[in-house]
């Protein structure tokens, strides 16, 4: 018989509401610490992909440097074979057409045809990466990137001695690298926010150096023989890369349920950093919001107008400052194994090898300007005063820095600091800062818009430097250097007035600290 409960007496309710409720809690919290910690998962997987991503791409740009020295060498310190009909003794071992004594204009007309292009197309991505998937962009970028990498070393193999033909293959080839820029910088400001936006991109953009590092390093290893495998290879390897990007790429974080992160703070900032995993997590429910994985996806915004875009403060300053910045780096990239291959005698693979100090350097200046950023405030101030020591040490090193192994270590590395730190920040930290500025409220599809702008009108620099350096070096290295000294005080002198602001928002900060303290210190 069925026991009748006893109506009179029904005993403790089963589940209390003081227990209830914490361990609702309890399970709540577990759910948000599972939500962030798959969002962090997610971040750290998009900052490695395209960090590899753009590693390829300039690893695909690095070995024309490198091969420059095999194209017109000094022949007379080889054995010439037996059966080689050349009519030039002293250029038997070039490789037609650059075996001519115009060979440094006819290498930069190369470099320069990439290098227009790559300006032109940049304008025209910035608009296409707003309005295209990324990851089909990117994908299609790259595997055409690699191919015409591979097609360069092709005409090794081919015996193709036409002008035309590399310029033609370079114009392609700087066509399609504009994919990468404007990509990965969107999909990176996709993910993160801007807390500790500078050193996290400072340490990002190493891909950049660490590139062009891979690219000397795989060049060198055929460019004493046959140095159409110094093209082919880095281009199997962006090709490959560009496939894994298709498959794997994840555009937004509402496309895995996860929340956007906070560009800018309300008009009530929290103390706690919303981009830290340990401290930004606060009682307030609110604050997993910047990497938790339970959020419906919302509505993308439309995007800006190249007008627009250019009404952002600090767009035009920091990308005419970029042209002369980058002016200066991509002559090293182009012109440095060169240049320490006829000035310090060494061999093509050593000088290739040499070379990557300086990106070494650029490695190292990029984590050092993004932290100085993130801990000043000041991104304009910091570039700056690297820029202006970048200068003389470019007049030491052309004067003492092949004086001895050790000197040409040491030197390199300080120059490539000094000249690829202001560099590495306008292109990441400060493209992603004016791309989510508070004045767009919030639309980051600002993003590409901006970053192609800046690196646009950089590469409008980069174009310029090689071809200068070419036409120049003719008259002497000493030239190449004036002029390089010259483009980075002009650098400086387009970010004056942000520096000026700058300073003025440090003084206003520390009399309003000053003020506070008195307050305290003496009240009323």
């Amino acid at each position: 018989m069925p026991e009748i409960p006893d109506l009179a007496n029904p005993g403790p309710p089963k589940c209390p509401l003081g227990p209830c409720h914490f361990h609702l809690l309890l399970a709540e919290s577990h759910l948000a610490a599972k939500a962030t910690l798959l969002g962090l998962t997610f971040r750290g997987f998009i900052l490695i992909l395209t960090f590899l991503v753009y590693t390829c791409y300039h690893m695909s740009r690095k070995p024309i440097s490198i091969v420059k020295s095999r194209l017109h060498q000094n022949c007379s310190e080889l054995i010439e074979p037996t059966n080689d009909t050349h009519v030039n003794d002293t250029t038997w071992c070039s490789w037609a057409p650059f075996d001519k004594d115009n060979y440094k204009e006819l290498l930069g007309a190369v470099d320069n045809a990439f290098l227009v292009a790559y300006a032109i197309g940049m304008f025209i991505s910035g608009i296409f990466g707003e309005r295209l998937p990324i990851r089909y962009f990117l994908s299609a970028g790259m595997l055409l990137s690699g191919l015409f990498t591979s097609l360069l070393g092709l005409g090794y193999f081919w015996n193709i001695h036409m002008l035309w033909y590399f310029v033609l293959i370079q114009i392609c080839n700087g066509l399609v690298q504009t994919t990468g820029w404007p990509s990965v910088v969107t999909c990176v400001g996709n993910w993160f926010g801007k807390g500790r936006r500078g050193l996290i991109m400072g340490i990002w953009n190493s891909h950049t150096s660490v590139g062009n590092i891979l690219g000397s390093l795989i060049a060198g290893i055929w460019v004493n023989g046959q140095w159409g495998l110094s093209f082919i290879v880095p281009g199997i390897i962006t090709a490959a890369m560009g496939i894994f990007i298709f498959l794997f790429l994840i555009e937004y974080p509402e496309d895995v349920d996860c929340s956007p992160p906070q560009h800018h703070s309300g008009p009530k900032e929290d103390l706690s950093n919303p981009e830290d995993p340990v401290n930004g997590l606060s009682s307030d429910r609110e604050s997993s919001l910047d990497t938790g994985c339970n959020k419906e996806p919302s509505a993308q915004p439309a995007a800006i107008s190249f007008l627009g875009a250019l009404r952002i403060p600090g767009v035009i300053e920091f990308s005419l400052c970029l042209l002369f910045a980058k002016l200066v780096s991509y002559t090293f990239l182009y012109w440095l194994p060169l240049y320490i291959f006829n000035v310090a005698h060494f061999n093509a693979k050593e000088a290739g090898d040499l070379s990557t100090l300086f990106d070494v350097g650029g490695i190292i200046g990029g984590v050092m300007a993004g932290f100085i950023s993130d801990y000043t405030s000041g991104s304009a101030t910091t570039c700056c005063i690297m820029l202006i020591l970048a200068a003389p040490m470019m007049f030491l090193y052309n004067y003492i820095g092949q004086s001895g192994m050790t000197s040409s270590i040491v030197m390199l590395i300080i120059c490539g600091g000094l000249v690829n730190g202001p560099y590495a920040l306008i292109t990441t930290a400060v493209s992603a800062d004016l791309g989510t500025h508070q004045s767009l409220k919030g639309n980051a599809k600002a993003l590409s818009t901006v970053s192609a702008i800046i690196d646009g009108t950089g590469s409008i620099g980069a174009a310029l430097g090689p071809l200068l350096a070419g036409l120049i070096s003719p008259t002497g290295w000493n030239n190449v250097f004036y002029m390089l000294i010259s483009a980075d005080m002009l650098a400086c002198l387009f970010l004056c007035r942000l520096v000026y602001k700058e300073i003025l928002a440090w003084k206003a900060s520390f009399n309003s600290g000053r003020g506070s303290s008195l307050a305290l210190t003496h009240p009323r």
